[in-house]
């Protein structure tokens, strides 16, 4: 699930998924990097729908007015994934301002939470810094996650999945740092620079499998199974 919640206040406002990157939105990059990874995408976003209709991909608004923020979004997923057929086991989230994602991203979450039966969500981490938004989840209680909103008692990220037993995976942040996030236009600027260097030749757009890199930020993987 893509997580297009936020306000976007350090660009201006509005829908930051659908911001230019190198000629086409962030949330195309974003949807790129991590549609070959999972079984089912969504995005959760709160704005009208159908401004996203292009993409192909089930809107989830937050079951919690207030924009909330990811743990809203994280409960909107949680509402969505019990609902297919068959039900998802797994959600894995990212930020929609982060084009650069691992092409392995899922699958390692994956590997991580399968030998730590004890955990409840596994965890990205790079350059020392842990990213909780970057996460594969075990559902859990939704009910208990969204009485926690409403009621305020939920709203730090880190400090919630701190209670999960997360598992952190570390992922390597040379030659970029992969979960970036591009909340300003000069972070635009830089990341577009970089998209731009990699179609001429210059340096790889993140770190993978190991495939060649393209101008597009997207990628092939292996799909980790029931990761959502």
């Amino acid at each position: 699930m893509i997580l297009a919640g936020g306000l976007a206040r350090r660009m201006g406002g509005g829908d930051k998924a659908l911001r230019p990157l190198a000629g086409r939105p962030l949330l195309a990059h974003v949807a790129d990097r991590l549609a070959p990874q999972v079984r089912a995408l969504a995005l959760s976003a709160n704005s009208d729908p159908a401004r996203f209709a292009a993409f192909g991909l089930p809107v989830l608004a937050d079951p919690v007015a207030g924009a909330l923020g990811p743990l809203a979004g994280l409960a909107a997923g949680w509402i969505w994934a019990a609902g297919l057929a068959p039900p998802a086991a797994l959600v894995a989230t990212v930020a929609v301002d982060t084009p650069f994602l691992p092409e392995d991203l899922v699958a390692r979450l994956a590997q991580a939470l399968a030998a730590a039966p004890e955990a409840e969500v596994a965890v990205a981490a790079s350059a020392g810094r842990v990213h909780p938004v970057a996460a594969l989840h075990r559902i859990g209680d939704v009910a208990a996650l969204v009485a926690g909103l409403s009621d305020g008692s939920l709203r730090r990220v880190m400090s919630w999945i701190d209670g999960r037993r997360p598992v952190i995976v570390d992922f390597p942040a040379l030659p970029c740092d992969p979960f970036e996030n591009l909340n300003t236009e000069a972070d635009l600027a830089r990341a577009e620079a970089r998209i731009r260097a990699a179609a001429d030749g210059g340096l790889p757009l993140g770190q993978g499998n190991g495939s060649p890199s393209e101008a597009r930020t997207s990628g092939t993987c292996q799909s980790p199974g029931d990761g959502l």
